[in-house]
């Protein structure tokens, strides 16, 4: 039975996207390093999670607007500024950094009076329940912290795809998956957009979906050549073809619920959603044109010994009836 809503891409596309492999692979390229030298010339602009600056909670009278409340320190000369509920309606939390040379805590009580006289009316007046120095040393560790997450998923992939499939595939999946973050890294230094936790989760999910979409494929192209007796550029070309409706339409999905947590979810969500929504297309678009393409070039290139059935597997095939 065919559910019509499942069947938006012609149930056997046959598009030739291997005969793009060189042209994709070197847009690729041209991409990472774009990337790479945004990265290493512009730099990040890391928010306050890893500088370091100032931490205030208040507490208004009647319940706040959050959009309200970050226009008028805005106004103010903080632009900056992170602005989030906590508790109930009537608290906020305000982050900014301090201006340059004046990391302390004299420096962080004056700019914590400058944001009570900012935001404080008669009609909704405000009072501050804790001010303080959030020092640079906790920026540190947090970004030490960050370094460790991504290699423990990158090792942890590495592992997986490895057993699963050949080491060309753990590879090849890696490589691919890099270059999804790498890009949506890339985007934020060269636009200036602030760095904060919030976005390094961003990145994580980034790398689980695009290993996820790979991993797709690659059990696709395992699978047929099982069925299959072609060369390995068709076979994987096949495998493309076949899993380009659910590549596009789990996709689709997940951009949709990154696109509402975007438009709902706040100016403190506002980064990890961007970087959601970028890495689902970008990881969608390597699953089809950079992941399989590695594999028909140099030291990456599979071999039909490299696609055979792993030795437990023929054992399984023989004792079947």
């Amino acid at each position: 039975m065919k559910l019509f809503p499942l069947h938006l891409i012609p149930a056997a596309p046959n598009v030739n996207f291997m005969r793009l492999r060189w042209i994709s692979i070197s847009v690729a390229l041209l991409l990472a390093v774009a990337a790479s030298a945004a990265m290493g010339i512009k730099g990040f602009n890391y928010a306050l999670d890893f500088t370091g600056g100032t931490l205030v909670e208040m507490h208004f009278d009647h319940a706040a607007d959050v959009d309200h409340v970050r226009e008028q320190l805005a106004t103010a000369g903080y632009e900056g500024a992170q602005v989030q509920t906590y508790g109930s309606g009537s608290d906020l939390l305000v982050r900014l950094q301090n201006e340059s040379g004046q990391d302390n805590v004299a420096a962080s009580s004056a700019a914590a009076k400058a944001v009570l006289a900012a935001v404080n009316s008669t009609a909704n007046p405000a009072h501050i329940t804790r001010s303080e120095f959030v020092g640079p040393q906790v920026g540190k560790d947090l970004a030490r912290n960050a370094v460790w997450a991504l290699l423990f998923v990158i090792i942890g992939f590495l592992i997986y795809i490895a057993f699963r499939f050949e080491w060309k595939f753990a590879i090849a999946a890696i490589l691919t998956t890099l270059h999804d973050v790498l890009i949506v890294a890339g985007f934020f230094a060269f636009t200036g957009r602030e760095f904060d936790l919030t976005v390094l989760a961003g990145l994580l999910s980034v790398m689980g979906f695009s290993i996820n979409d790979t991993i797709v494929v690659f059990d696709r192209v395992r699978e047929n050549f099982r069925n299959l007796r072609v060369e390995p550029v068709e076979l994987l070309n096949r495998s493309i073809n076949q899993t380009l409706s659910r590549t596009i339409i789990t996709s689709f999905v997940a951009f949709l619920s990154a696109l509402a947590l975007y438009l709902y979810g706040g100016g403190s969500l506002e980064g990890m959603a961007l970087s959601q929504m970028m890495g689902i297309v970008i990881g969608t678009i390597s699953s089809i044109f950079i992941a399989c393409p590695l594999l028909t070039i140099g030291a990456l290139k599979v071999s039909k010994q490299d696609l055979m059935p792993k030795a437990k597997d023929l054992e399984a095939l023989a004792r079947r009836p």
